[in-house]
Formats: C-alpha cells, structure tokens, sequence
C-alpha cells in the first residue's frame, strides 16, 4: 500500500491565475431579452424580472410574486376599461 499524499498539479506559467472573487454558487445573470409589449404596466412587470438576477434564489419569490401581481392588475385593468358603446336597436323596444 502506498501512503504516498499525490502532488497538486502546478498551474502553467501562461495560464491566468483563477480570479479569486469568483464564486460559481454566487448569483448570476440569466440576460434572458425581453421584448417590449407596448404596454407601460405590462413592460415596467417584466423588467423587474431583472432584479431577480443578483438575488439569491430565495428572494426570486418576492420578486416573481410582485411581477406576477403587476400583470394581474394590467389584466384587471383591461376588464374595467369600457368598451366602445352599443349601438342602440334598429327595430325600436320589445313589449
């Protein structure tokens, strides 16, 4: 049996040295684009999707509950707009 502890592998010479503030398990951004809607309340929604991007994973869910809460009221918002008048019966009142 050999006992023997192996050697570290010695970096190159011409190989850059790793960075040492890199920590791959750190947040990240996902740079996923995001079209414009058109819709101020819908588009203003979606990029706060961004803030997730350097947040922890646990804090994703306070900001996927408030994008998802903003699309909802642009939706609710669409329901209460009226919609153009009815035009009235050509055939007069029903008795």
């Amino acid at each position: 049996m050999d006992d023997a502890v192996p050697e570290t592998p010695a970096v190159a010479e011409d190989e850059p040295a790793p960075d040492p503030g890199y920590d791959p398990a750190s947040p990240a951004p996902l740079n996923v684009p995001r079209t414009p809607t058109g819709d101020a309340g819908v588009d203003a929604a979606l990029d706060r999707l961004g803030d997730a991007d350097h947040l922890a994973t646990d804090g994703h869910v306070e900001v996927y509950e408030d994008v998802h809460r903003g699309l909802r009221d642009a939706l609710t918002a669409l329901d209460a707009r009226p919609g153009p008048p009815v035009p009235p019966s050509q055939h007069g009142p029903r008795s």
